[in-house]
């Protein structure tokens, strides 16, 4: 399993925090259960929000071996260049002069 990374870390531990601090004031509750299940509750959240932070992408491992990139999806080499060919018949371009 990939360690976390320092994103997901403080998205999850201020979600922990911010939400613990939140529900204890808004119930309102003094037993030792009620905190226990509250602090419970917090800790389920800020894992799941730690676990949806988008992760960055890892490159392939001949890229990361060989330090080059990964090479983009396969395009037609045709596409990528312009025709060289003569402009077709019956286009005429404006002359600069």
């Amino acid at each position: 399993m990939p360690r976390p990374t320092a994103a997901q870390l403080a998205y999850g531990s201020a979600t922990v925090v911010v939400s613990t601090i939140a529900m204890l004031l808004l119930s309102q509750t003094s037993t030792g259960l009620g905190v226990a299940v509250i602090s419970a509750a917090a800790l389920g959240l800020g894992l799941l929000v730690a676990l949806t932070v988008p992760v960055p992408r890892r490159r392939g491992r001949h890229a990361a071996r060989t330090g080059r990139q990964a090479a983009p999806e396969a395009a037609a080499p045709e596409a990528a260049a312009p025709a060289a060919g003569p402009a077709k018949a019956g286009v005429e371009h404006p002359v600069h002069h």
